[in-house]
């Protein structure tokens, strides 16, 4: 990746003014920046609610999240397989159901195609230089080694883009430099929409190159090698004419219609790595293909080549394998053969290692309005569902250059919202349809939709409208439309038609760790928690700082539960967790309820108890649990002890009173006398599928009345059923009052679940993940 300065979320787009810092990160060049401030408010990745922006071009985006601090996950791969599986597009659910977030006005960009006037460089020494073959990397340093060896590639002129961190007497032979001041007099509509600070200034790199006679684009950064020192060697450089390689192509099935995105890393020999920008609910799907078809080669427009060392990796996959300052040096396949996507399914494409033909040029433009971190991500998606209108295909190809890993801090907040979106990004785009008769009117009409659904803003539109106007003011034809194979009904696939390839299982030895029996049956665990759990959804309070929490809660229990949905005291759209008091919690949860119909059950949780899910596979999911067996949690109390307690026994006494005769029997019975009722700290607790409309109807019966948790689940409770029928796994739960010094001391892998627990911010959680890791070894690479 490459610089990235501003972050994003999903549910607004928010600027500052505040400028970046920039560090040397894995995942990106060395002009990347970090943020300054590590509040924990997330900026927008794929925005919702539009806000007015306070920073113009002048200024970088910069962001106020904390990091995630380094947490080496132990095969990382298979434990974050499972173990961020579940953590997407639910949750984006959760979010855009439950909330009708007013939108401003979006408006269509009104473009007169014909009246766009020619623009010639007449500014630049280079304004009569014309080269085919161009390699476009952002500088904000000096020429880098990387640099120094694109130069020397034949062929091929290289166009470093410059921006507000680039020295001012940047230069290096063999290479064209566009300083910002020359980037200013080319007289590109985009300019207006560029910050300064970001590697998204590409943008006017591309349309230079494309002015100076370009026909093929290799997209780098300035920290890859290319192998060899040959783009010729590894890609398909000539797509026609006798140095054309005419051959048959590998091709993903198109016999899942449902499948919209694969991991490629799979095809190449990697099964536990997966590229930055995979919807994590994808992670999990490590087997190979069961068969391939073909197809012929020739409209490969762009191609993205898969990078030794340390390839495009997003922070999760980073630090779930970190184990300290040891540098990630991955290798994949080098004798995998290519493999190209039909229409209806995509990968993650990056700004780094991707060449693109003539034809594909359009797909250059890098969004501005949404973070740097996702811009490339974005654009890679974007492009790909455009690329089908023209008849035209990605492939992926075996590795194409190496990229060191710096070792250095990385962008976890940044990327947050990315995990939550990219996966109803795929849907949408693969869904959407236009009826317009020419590319770049499908193009503005795809970006203003993405508008309209938030994944970026109107900013995006118009810089779209703008792009394309600067396309044709360069020269550029646009390409003609082709029709879709997706609108046609899908052939069947013979027998004689499955081309069959195995990819080579290499070993995943990643910081010295290494696939082996033990992880097999580790990862056998994982399957048996999740096939157990995998449809019961979680309801979680948190009480502590949610920026620092809720996503690291996410991806501990999402790979167990079917989904995970966070609640507090503060509402935060950019981590779609939803207001809620924690003293009446139990009336939001009716709605959750009828939201997920099909679930089992639902598990309801406070972020002060920790839930060792591995000690809870034998509880029987018909029936209802709760810590009734755990005295120092569950007390029966009389009316008269105390105010607080007299108003409450109350309202239990006017609510049972209004019970239907079944419910009042049963509560009844098990209260055993009229003078007092149960509290219950309440904590946690579990309610069946046969149960759930039991609990809503006595939901309904508290109605207004400030009726409080601890006094309503467990009147819930005993009128619902017999505590002799209650599940007992619970009983054997550590329960304190208050924590003795040292929360280690507390903890037990044998017990169903642990009290109390503090856990407020991402340092606290790595300490949490040490202990868990006795009870699931699949953690012990967090440590």
């Amino acid at each position: 990746m490459e610089q990235h300065n501003n972050i994003y979320s999903s549910r607004r787009v928010h600027f500052t003014d505040s400028k970046p810092r920039f560090d040397a990160s894995p995942a990106d060049n060395d002009t990347k920046p970090q943020p300054d401030n590590p509040s924990g408010n997330l900026e927008p990745f794929m925005g919702v609610k539009a806000r007015s922006p306070r920073s113009n071009t002048h200024k970088g985006f910069s962001s106020k999240s904390p990091k995630f601090d380094e947490i080496p996950v132990l095969l990382a791969t298979v434990a974050a397989l499972f173990f961020l599986r579940n953590v997407g597009y639910n949750a984006a659910l959760i979010c855009f159901e439950t909330e009708a977030t007013k939108v401003d006005t979006i408006h269509f960009p009104k473009i007169d195609w014909n009246s766009i006037k020619p623009n010639f460089d007449k500014v630049t020494p280079y304004s009569n230089f014309r080269a085919e073959k161009w390699i476009i990397v952002s500088v904000s340093d000096y020429p880098s080694d990387s640099i120094k060896g694109f130069v020397r590639i034949k062929g091929w002129q290289v166009l470093a883009v410059g921006n507000a961190r680039t020295p001012n007497d940047w230069s290096l032979k063999g290479a064209i430099f566009l300083s910002l001041d020359m980037q200013s007099k080319l007289g590109f509509r985009v300019l207006e929409h560029l910050p300064y600070d970001s590697y998204v200034r590409k943008s006017v790199g591309y349309l230079f190159a494309i002015q100076h006679g370009a026909t093929r684009i290799f997209d780098a950064d300035n920290r890859g090698e290319v192998i060899d020192g040959d783009l010729g060697k590894h890609f398909d450089v000539e797509l026609v004419g006798e140095q054309a390689r005419q051959e048959i192509i590998l091709q993903y099935t198109h016999e899942d219609p449902n499948r919209t995105v694969v991991n490629p890393y799979v095809h190449f020999g990697q099964r536990s790595v997966w590229p930055r920008g995979l919807p994590l609910e994808n992670v999990g799907e490590i087997g190979h293909e069961e068969y391939y078809t073909e197809v012929f080669g020739g409209k490969q427009f762009i191609q993205q080549g898969i990078s030794n060392g340390l390839p495009d990796v997003d922070s999760v996959f980073y630090f779930t394998r970190k184990s300290g300052l040891e540098a990630y040096d991955i290798r994949f396949d080098e004798k995998a053969p290519k493999v190209a996507l039909p229409q209806g399914m995509m990968v993650p494409l990056n700004s780094f290692n991707t060449l693109y033909h003539t034809s594909a040029f359009w797909g250059l433009m890098l969004p501005v309005s949404v973070s740097t971190m996702a811009s490339d991500v974005l654009r890679g998606y974007w492009a790909q569902r455009l690329l089908w209108e023209i008849g035209g295909y990605l492939v992926v190809y075996p590795p194409t250059v190496h990229r060191h890993d710096r070792i250095g801090s990385y962008p976890f907040a940044e990327e947050k919202d990315l995990h939550v979106n990219v996966g109803r990004l795929s849907k949408f785009l693969v869904s959407w349809k236009s009826h317009k008769n020419r590319l770049f009117e499908k193009i503005l009409e795809l970006s203003f939709a993405m508008a309209e659904e938030r994944f970026w803003t109107e900013k995006d539109v118009k810089f779209t409208a703008d792009w394309l106007q600067d396309l044709l003011s360069v020269g550029y034809q646009q390409p003609r439309l082709m029709s879709l194979e997706i609108n046609r009904p899908r052939a069947a696939i013979g027998h004689g038609d499955r081309k069959e390839f195995v990819p080579r299982k290499l070993p995943s030895v990643h910081l010295g760790v290494e696939e082996t029996g033990s992880v097999n049956y580790e990862i056998g665990n994982l399957i048996r928690w999740r096939k157990n759990f995998g449809n019961i959804v979680l309801v979680m309070f948190c009480s502590g700082p949610v920026e620092r929490s809720a996503l690291e809660w996410r991806l501990l229990y999402g790979r167990i539960f079917k989904t995970v949905i966070i609640l507090s005291s503060q509402k935060n759209e950019d981590l779609i967790v939803d207001q809620a008091q924690l003293d009446y919690v139990y009336k939001q949860l009716p709605t959750i309820m009828n939201r997920y119909s099909s679930a089992e059950g639902f598990l309801f949780l406070q972020d002060n108890t920790i839930l060792n899910y591995w000690n809870l596979v034998q509880a029987d999911k018909t029936k209802l649990w709760i810590t009734n067996k755990v005295s120092k949690s569950w007390t029966p109390v009389s009316n008269n002890n105390g105010d607080w307690f007299s108003k409450q026994g109350e309202m239990v006494k006017k609510v049972v009173e209004t019970m239907p005769a079944h419910f009042q029997v049963n509560y009844k019975e098990a209260a055993k006398s009229n003078q007092g009722f149960v509290v219950c700290s309440s904590e946690l607790f579990f309610v069946p599928r046969s149960n759930v409309e039991d609990f809503i109807d006595l939901i309904a019966l508290v109605g207004d009345l400030e009726m409080h948790h601890k006094v309503a689940i467990p009147m819930f409770f005993l009128a619902m059923d017999s505590p002799q029928n209650f599940d007992p796994i619970f009983s054997t739960m550590v329960y304190k009052k208050k924590p003795p010094s040292g929360n280690t001391t507390l903890y037990s892998a044998q017990a169903p679940a642990i009290h109390p627990w503090s856990v407020s911010s991402e340092q606290e959680f790595i300490k949490l993940i040490r202990v868990m890791a006795a009870g699931d070894p699949l953690l012990m690479e967090l440590v």
